[in-house]
């Protein structure tokens, strides 16, 4: 930022309060080492637009689970990881090694997971005990950040407690499982409905949806969308973020291939015309000391001065090229 005699949007927008968390609109799973290098490979060529889950839960053969995380701690804290925008998911609270993953990641690499994401919770007492058991864990290995914890919500349980859920400490990310979600209906949501269109139109998944949603953004958490099956037709993965993006409001959607990285980020990425605006709202609102301004023949103020920071802001996280004064200004 050159443009250091004026007061920052970050400073100036959000006195006193949280900002929203500003993160990676795509997140990508890899389950073994193979695939969590070539991922950090890639993130590191076409750039820290996605960032990358390592999978204890699904990646971990049985009677592994001890070497798969201690791969995680290894791989983190290797040179491959350039750009520490990996986080890992552990087993669930059912799981007799969700401890073991918590007690190994923690120790071994807990100041560069980016996140750490808790499956399969039935409840808000599960989840709030396993950040519990995080907290202590990080305490005692003397890390003084605070890890972000992702939660799935993919069953009745998490759905009722989700508001709840959403509130805990330490909580940036609300995930939506679409497959088991679906699966906890016994029969009642076709499986149809695990793919396009069903996945949107289904009275009960866009009810879920709409929930996991709201509570997310009420409570100044990110709602990440669930993967499309479809791993190889990009045009698929585009549509379905495009409509999770603009029709329910999530900020962020998994991965599952490395084709889907792309097609992901380039669907929630803001409109450059957008971006135009509110840089040039921005930058003269920040001229002014934050006050009122004219734009176009429009009023705009500090409610919609947040709106367009956070869209500048998603705009540089997903790569798009911000206007210069608006570079200089603010990044």
């Amino acid at each position: 930022m050159n443009n250091t005699n004026m007061t920052h949007p970050s400073q100036a927008l959000f006195e006193g309060e949280e900002a929203f968390p500003i993160i990676p609109s795509c997140e990508h799973f890899a389950g073994n080492e193979k695939l969590i290098t070539k991922a950090l490979s890639f993130q590191d060529t076409i750039g820290p637009v996605f960032d990358i889950t390592c999978d204890c839960e699904d990646g971990a053969a049985a009677g592994t689970e001890k070497e798969h995380a201690e791969m995680i701690v290894r791989v983190l804290n290797s040179e491959a990881n350039k750009h520490n925008m990996a986080g890992a998911r552990i087993h669930d609270y059912t799981h007799d090694a969700w401890k073991q993953d918590v007690d190994i990641l923690v120790a071994g690499a807990g100041n560069v997971l980016t996140y750490i994401t808790i499956p399969k919770a039935t409840s808000v007492a599960q989840v709030t005990e396993m950040i519990g058991y995080i907290k202590k864990v990080a305490q005692q290995n003397r890390i003084e950040r605070d890890i972000p914890i992702h939660v799935l919500i993919e069953t009745h349980g998490a759905l009722r407690d989700v508001y709840e859920i959403a509130a805990l400490d330490w909580v940036q990310v609300l995930d939506f499982g679409l497959m088991d979600f679906v699966s906890a209906h016994h029969g009642a949501i076709a499986a149809s409905a695990m793919r396009s269109p069903g996945q949107f139109d289904h009275r009960l998944l866009a009810r879920a949806k709409s929930e996991v949603v709201a509570a997310a953004l009420a409570n100044g958490v990110v709602p990440a969308h669930n993967v499309t099956l479809d791993l190889k037709n990009q045009e698929t993965t585009r549509s379905d973020a495009s409509r999770a993006r603009h029709e329910f409001g999530f900020l962020r959607m998994w991965s599952i291939y490395p084709t889907q990285i792309s097609a992901i980020v380039d669907a929630m990425k803001p409109d450059y015309s957008e971006v135009v605006v509110a840089a040039n709202i921005l930058i003269a609102a920040q001229q002014a000391d934050w006050g009122p301004i004219q734009y176009e023949g429009e009023l705009h103020d500090r409610a919609t001065y947040r709106y367009f920071w956070a869209l500048l802001q998603r705009a540089k996280q997903t790569g798009v090229e911000l206007p210069v004064d608006a570079e200089n200004a603010f990044f």
